[in-house]
């Protein structure tokens, strides 16, 4: 089934280190670059297209689809890892004749974003990351259903229910949506490289993010923001990450799971936008 051609999170393509790469771009002024989380039919626009305009008013909005997920080419014998990810987004940013950006961060995006800050530094001016894993932490047993997720509108429903707080926050055109997206071969074999597989019952199984010793070494400014409630990536990952970056702030939201983005749109914009003018 091919869905690009009037599937909403299709939008320009450029090359960006040797891949043809969807994206979306907004507005002028200093740029800023949306990195989406990850899981099943995720996208830049899916995770983003929400802000977007608010951001466009100040900014150069840039939305990409990192490799492995989204629209954006999947070579057959491609081996998804940090190193591939920290590459394809600099070469995004070269494409896009951008030396340095503010990036903003939700879950996988957020990872990626410190992976970038720490191995060139001198690309990021300054960070907003949302529900971010770092250090270690106990894999959810709502990760399981991300991990054997099989294609269907029932399952993407089930899937999405475990992201927000509040379930009413998952309609059902962003159930079909994402689920047109999950159909794209190939598409969990990136979501797999970042988490273990889930083991047999009461087994315990660690996920591991950015070291915490590495976190010390970030110059860049850091807005962390993160739900108390989040099931996917626990809050102590946001305070790490706010006690180890020198220049970190946090803010944590009551009542609010793994999309602040969605869950509190307008305290988003509002601390994102202020913290990075």
């Amino acid at each position: 089934m091919d869905t690009s051609a009037r599937h909403p999170a299709v939008g320009k393509t450029v090359e960006a280190n040797g891949l043809r790469t969807n994206y979306h771009e907004a507005g002028d002024g200093p740029p800023v670059i949306f990195l989406h989380g990850s899981g099943a039919g995720v996208s830049g626009w899916e995770n983003w297209h929400g802000v977007m305009p608010a951001f466009a008013r100040r900014h150069r909005v840039l939305v990409p689809d990192i490799v492995g997920f989204g629209f954006t080419e999947r070579q057959p014998d491609a081996r998804y890892n940090i190193k591939v990810w920290v590459q394809h987004l600099l070469g995004f940013m070269d494409a896009m004749n951008v030396q340095q950006a503010d990036l903003v961060g939700n879950s996988f995006g957020g990872a990626l974003a410190l992976a970038v800050a720490l191995r060139n530094g001198h690309r990021v001016r300054r960070m907003v990351l949302m529900g971010t894993p770092a250090g270690e932490f106990e894999q959810r047993a709502s990760s399981a259903r991300s991990w054997y997720y099989q294609p269907s509108l029932e399952n993407m429903a089930e899937l999405l229910r475990t992201f927000p707080y509040d379930p009413a926050v998952i309609t059902d055109e962003m159930v079909r949506l994402r689920h047109e997206v999950s159909l794209q071969a190939g598409g969990m074999d990136a979501y797999r490289k970042l988490f273990p597989e889930p083991g047999q019952a009461g087994e315990v199984k660690m996920v591991k993010g950015i070291p915490e010793r590495d976190l010390e070494s970030i110059a860049a400014p850091v807005l962390v923001l993160h739900g108390r409630d989040d099931q996917r990536v626990p809050v102590e990952c946001g305070l790490r990450i706010a006690r180890r970056c020198p220049r970190a702030d946090l803010l944590m939201f009551g009542q609010c799971g793994h999309w602040v983005q969605i869950e509190r749109q307008d305290a988003f914009v509002q601390s994102a936008m202020s913290f990075l003018a």
